[in-house]
């Protein structure tokens, strides 16, 4: 069996309107979301094997978060920059190279690409994972090559707005 957790970064800030899209930080929200995501994935038994996260900064900051939460080593974050504006197919072939010898592994990453993704995999019906949110998909599966369209099943979606 594989889990797969998909991550939506935190609220990012527009206060720069210079500043380059792959540059933004995290807002006053968002740096206060993603411990709280953190802490509830903590709470709900979440343990990846491997974090995966775009390099762009906010999805970058928001894995920092969720892992120190998660007590996973933030220097095993792996950085992958064809994650950053990833359509649901690219991301499709960044999770079938992930090794078999994981078993569990969570990718931070962007919209509309994260959405798509989750909906491809699972036959969800969800319209938008906000910013902070996070879906869990099984796979009946040994290996991550096996994952294809409709190959899996939602076990979990969680977004902050849930708790507040």
């Amino acid at each position: 069996m594989k889990k797969l957790y998909l991550v939506r970064h935190s609220k990012s800030s527009w206060d720069n309107p210079n500043l380059d899209d792959f540059d933004r930080p995290l807002n006053k929200r968002g740096k206060r979301d993603a411990p709280f995501m953190g802490e509830l994935l903590n709470k709900l038994g979440v343990k990846p094997d491997i974090i995966v996260s775009s390099p762009a900064k906010r999805a970058y900051a928001t894995a920092k978060e969720i892992a120190k939460a998660l007590n996973y080593p933030k220097r095993k974050i792996v950085k992958n920059e064809n994650i950053y504006m990833a359509t649901a197919g690219e991301l499709l072939k960044i999770i079938n190279e992930f090794p078999d010898e994981i078993s569990s592994a969570m990718i931070f990453g962007h919209n509309p690409g994260l959405t798509q993704i989750c909906n491809l995999l699972s036959n969800a019906n969800i319209i938008n994972i906000p910013t902070s949110g996070f879906a869990e998909i099984d796979f009946e599966t040994g290996s991550w090559k096996n994952i294809v369209p409709s190959s899996g099943k939602l076990a979990a979606f969680e977004y902050p707005k849930k708790y507040r």
